[in-house]
């Protein structure tokens, strides 16, 4: 167990290199399991989710090697037909789990699911990713486990998802792409991971239709073959540097975006008085800014709402009340996806924040306050960075506990906020003895 030790007030300057996409990498790995040749993946994090996806095609027979430190080969052509079920504890410790099922499915005609695990932000339904799979023929049985079969093999069909889910979306595509026929996904997700997945399926013979759209239509192919793929950078790490550089008044450099896939995130926080500019494919924060929130026209409240792609990110929703807590005048923070994603926000009035939390989906956030250092716990990844964000502007040390959340999704972030000229060290908790 660690924690880390945060001296707040240091600006944060300097240039930073964003990782690989987190929500990205996790399907690529899935996906390798679609053909027995070998996939290389390039720019995917060393997080520990990833080592948890490793972990678990790996336990399924895939001869899985990193070549640097991130570059990663995957050869499944020994898994075996029969070894279809993940194994279980693994399956506990992320939510992408459920990811193998469409792959496996397609590949073997069979996946044995355990229940998959991840954060506890609010219920997460796995209705729509059943739904596509009957939909190609799968006939499912839901017990302690949920059980997939098409011992005829899937078939190609046209699949309507009652949500816009993106894990529904990828395993739909997945599932597609070794499927021969034409398969039509409508109301898709169409999230920068979901799109860089189905350039990868291409890149592996699939023909993709609509790449970007909230409909695709997937020509599958009977056999996938290999392929190098580099992972996008992860905009919600983008996103949460922005912040960092925002509260703390430095000015930062994030090299190597993709532009398009931030204008609704640099839209939202220039509404809530963060400012930032395009030089090339680099974001640019400037420094010292004064944060102040845009009203509305009619003199309303600033409303900051979440929503399916391209709407602002739910990921970026915990990022926005850190930020918030530090932008002068008041926004109202809808995040209508998960319930559980503002019951963090007590933490960061224990801190000093003004914030009244409406009701689990709402939270009115005003500012500027003044932060003090305070010990908490990290529930969730993007809580646990959110807490980060505060812990750096605020006055005084701060402890964060509980952190193997946030390395969960993002890389080696204490030595990269030290490079940026923040105080941070990461602590060894001495257990406790009865």
């Amino acid at each position: 167990m660690e924690k880390f030790v945060i001296e707040g007030g240091a600006q944060l300057s300097g240039t930073v290199v964003p990782a690989g996409n987190k929500n990205g990498a996790l399907p690529l790995i899935a996906a390798s399991l679609l053909t027995e040749d070998e996939v290389v993946l390039r720019n995917i994090p060393r997080i520990a989710d990833v080592d948890a996806m490793v972990d678990l095609v790996v336990d399924l027979g895939a001869d899985v090697g990193w070549r640097c430190d991130n570059e990663l080969a995957l050869c499944c052509a020994a898994v075996d037909g029969e070894a279809v079920a993940p194994d279980r504890g693994l399956s506990e410790r992320i939510r992408a789990s459920f990811l193998l099922a469409g792959p496996l499915l397609a590949r073997f005609g069979r996946a044995d699911m355990p229940p998959p695990g991840g954060d506890v932000i609010g219920r997460r339904r796995l209705d729509p990713h059943l739904d596509a799979f009957r939909e190609m023929g799968a006939r499912i049985e839901v017990e302690r486990d949920i059980v997939l079969a098409a011992g005829g093999g899937l078939r190609a069909g046209d699949v309507f998802m009652d949500e816009p889910s993106v894990m529904a979306t990828e395993n739909a595509l997945m599932a597609a792409a070794l499927t021969q026929g034409t398969t039509v996904l409508n109301n898709a997700a169409c999230e920068p991971h979901v799109q860089d997945l189905a350039r990868m399926l291409v890149k592996m013979g699939a023909d993709i239709q609509g790449i970007g759209s909230n409909v695709m239509t997937v020509g599958g192919a009977a056999r996938l073959h290999g392929c190098e793929h580099r992972v996008a950078p992860d905009h919600i790490e983008i996103g949460s540097f922005m912040a960092l550089a925002g509260v703390t008044g430095g000015e930062l450099r994030i090299k190597g975006t993709v532009p398009g896939d931030l204008r609704m995130i640099r839209l939202v926080f220039e509404r809530m008085g963060l400012r930032s500019q395009l030089d090339g494919d680099d974001i640019v924060v400037p420094g010292g800014q004064k944060l102040i929130c845009q009203r509305d026209v009619g003199d309303y409240k600033l409303k900051l709402q979440d929503g399916p792609w391209p709407a602002f990110p739910a990921d970026l929703t915990s990022i926005a009340v850190a930020l918030a807590t530090q932008s002068e005048g008041s926004v109202l923070i809808h995040e209508w996806m998960f319930e559980n994603r503002l019951i963090f926000t007590d933490k960061l009035v224990a801190m000093g924040a003004d914030i009244v939390l409406c009701d689990p989906h709402r939270a009115i956030v005003t500012g500027p306050s003044r932060l003090r250092g305070e010990r908490v716990d990290s529930p969730d990844i993007r809580a646990g960075m959110a807490m980060l964000i505060a812990a750096l502007c605020a006055e005084g040390r701060s402890e964060i506990g509980n952190i193997r959340q946030i390395d969960r999704g993002y890389e080696r972030i204490d030595e990269r906020l030290r490079a940026l000229g923040a105080r941070i060290e990461r602590v060894a908790i001495e257990p406790v003895h009865a």
